[in-house]
């Protein structure tokens, strides 16, 4: 299997370079040349495997330079670390409808489900090619990524991980994860500004030369841990497959039946990989893009422009608030017709002008299973108490959206296929927002919140959590975009 750049069709590499690159030279991402299928009958036979075995069937499909027990052995390590044995388990909340739980990993959100594989199979990949250079993981973060990729990098052989978050931008849980971390190799810094300026800085040094002959001259070479990496967004492909395993092997559908996924997100790296399993056979009735009220992805949709010249909300699920969504570029790579020119033309607008525009006619027409709505704060906060009070299910903020937005469409399109959730985070990460929704006062004191929100609901609450309340802050640098740079040379210089 081949890898092909959006930006540049004729840059055809393998799976370890892509991983190890992370970003082509030129800015675009990798894509797989072709999409391998997996069968009815392999999906079948799914429903009798640990999580484990799932994802590295998925994952053999793409990584035909490694063999499955290696891929095996990775992700055996990867989900040891989880608090479930099921890495990724399905809940039933009501008839047709669940909850696929995606954050039982070290840091509680989804991310880990790949950032727990992505670590290991940087180094799989560089013992594959004789690598020497030391990899230097750079990362950009509304808020999961950044710990979930510290947890995953932390004192790995051979590598370094900076970690950039806009300082305003991520809830108080999840900054006190990142500046607490650990490891010898790890770093953290506040950015000045949102993750849309984050997450610009850093793909500019990813595609600025002087910084690349720097780092090679000091014995690195940069690779990435958010989803634009190819190795980061292949084994979040694989929960797609086990969520409908499960409802295989639990008699809820039958082989065949087309589901509905409703996915939170911002960046659009956790839905591009619903699309690509949709691409590999699953049988997959409608992706549904669930926004907040930074509904440049509904907009995109529902009219074709994608326009990121638009007010930034911060808002209580905060990484959701994006308006520049990286990996909607792989998918606007498939709807050219895998067309690198026409894909740079749109990319050339957006820097431009902050806007880009398809017609929405021909959009519908070539990626009908995809519908995109929003939630906005009210609707969130309404949304975490009716799912508590209706099933006695917690939420947080960003699975709230994904359910809102959901109920919307099924009232609107009467659609009753069975509908999946895509459950992003433990609610305990954000227990302020979420005690004041149960029917409870806000309550400034973050751990108090948490304490307040075990005794309401019982749900029990992570050790990672619990801990934090007494943890020293070790970071506590907030840059500009410019001085980012400086940092990452500072950072290989010693």
């Amino acid at each position: 299997m081949k890898y092909i750049s959006t930006r540049n069709a004729s840059c055809r590499v393998s799976g370890s370079e892509a991983i190890l690159m992370g970003i082509s030279p030129e800015g675009g991402l990798f894509v797989p040349e072709t999409f391998p299928q997996i069968t009815l009958d392999e999906i079948k036979a799914m429903g009798d495997m640990s999580y484990a075995e799932r994802s590295a069937l998925v994952m053999s499909r793409y990584l035909d330079e490694f063999s499955e027990q290696e891929l095996l052995e990775i992700a055996n390590r990867a989900y040891a670390r989880f608090d479930d044995e099921d890495a990724c388990p399905l809940t039933k909340i009501e008839e047709d409808l669940y909850i696929l739980e995606l954050w039982h990993g070290p840091t509680y959100a989804f991310k880990d489900v790949a950032l727990t594989v992505l670590p290991q199979l940087i180094s799989a990949c560089r013992a594959k090619r004789g690598e020497k250079d030391k990899t230097l993981v750079l990362v950009a973060t509304s808020g999961d990524t950044g710990k979930a990729a510290l947890e995953g990098f932390k004192d790995v052989e051979g590598t370094e991980i900076m970690v950039f978050y806009p300082d305003e931008g991520v809830a108080h849980m999840q900054k006190l994860q990142m500046i607490t971390t650990g490891g010898d190799n790890t770093y953290v810094a506040g950015i000045k500004g949102n993750f849309d300026d984050a997450q610009t800085a850093v793909k500019k040094i990813f595609t600025d030369q002087s910084v690349r002959d720097a780092l090679k001259e000091g014995g690195y070479v940069m690779s990435s841990a958010n989803s634009i990496n190819w190795g980061r967004l292949l084994p979040q492909i694989a929960y797609y497959f086990s969520a409908y395993a499960d409802l295989l092997s639990s008699n809820e559908i039958t082989v065949g039946d087309k589901v509905n996924f409703a996915v939170p997100t911002g960046n659009f790296g956790d839905i591009l990989a619903g699309y690509y399993a949709m691409r590999m056979g699953l049988p997959v009735n409608k992706l549904v893009c669930a926004s907040n009220i930074n509904n440049v992805l509904t907009d995109f949709f529902t009219t074709g422009e994608y326009d990121a010249t638009r007010e930034f909300h911060k808002t209580i699920s905060p990484s959701m608030d994006i308006l520049i969504s990286s990996n909607l570029e792989r998918l606007l790579f498939e709807y050219t017709g895998r067309d690198d020119k026409a894909l740079c033309a749109l990319m050339d607008s957006l820097k431009k002008t902050g806007k880009y525009q398809v017609d929405p006619t021909d959009l519908k027409r070539k990626l009908p299973f995809f519908e995109g709505g929003f939630a906005d704060e009210d609707e969130t906060m309404e949304t975490i108490y009716n799912t508590f009070d209706e099933y006695g299910y917690v939420v947080d903020p960003h699975t709230a959206v994904a359910v809102a937005v959901y109920n919307d469409y099924y009232l609107t399109s009467g659609d009753t296929s069975p509908a999946i959730v895509l459950s992003t985070a433990n609610p305990y990460k954000f227990a302020q927002d979420v005690y004041e929704a149960v029917g409870e006062n806000y309550v400034e004191d973050p751990f108090k919140a948490v304490k307040k929100l075990h005794f309401l609901t019982g749900m029990d609450v992570p050790e990672g959590i619990r801990d934090l309340e007494t943890m020293e802050p070790r970071f506590t640098d907030v840059l500009s975009g410019e001085e980012i740079k400086q940092k990452v040379l500072a950072k290989v210089k010693g």
